[in-house]
């Protein structure tokens, strides 16, 4: 997984690269086929905002946070795309069990000839 990291008009250190890393892993280890992640965090006065997009195979989630603190609008954006990426992993999968339709059953029937 390729991990972008982009800050406007903030200077991003060390820890927050670290902590933005720790919740992607979350991300990453829910789904597998994670290509690449890009997260942009923007700070405007009082308002910290943060924005993400998911390349994975066959699709692209987007979500974003806005807080007061940088550090709850990552916790909230992870919270988002980890809630997204399991609605996608729950909707690819397959629940249809094998030979569960009736016309693969065999039925005895017991009515008497």
């Amino acid at each position: 997984m390729q991990l972008t990291i982009s800050g406007h008009q903030i200077d991003l250190t060390d820890s927050m690269k670290h902590y933005i890393g720790e919740k992607m892993q979350r991300i990453e280890r829910h789904f597998d086929h994670v290509n690449s992640i890009d997260v942009v965090l923007h700070v405007e006065k009082i308002h910290h905002k943060a924005e993400a997009t998911v390349n994975a195979k066959g699709i692209t989630m987007h979500a974003h946070a806005d807080s007061e603190n940088m550090y709850a609008t990552i916790d909230t954006l992870a919270d988002k795309l980890d809630s997204q990426v399991r609605k996608h992993k729950e909707k690819i999968t397959n629940h249809h069990r094998a030979g569960g339709a009736l016309k693969d059953q065999n039925f005895e029937s017991d009515i008497p000839e």
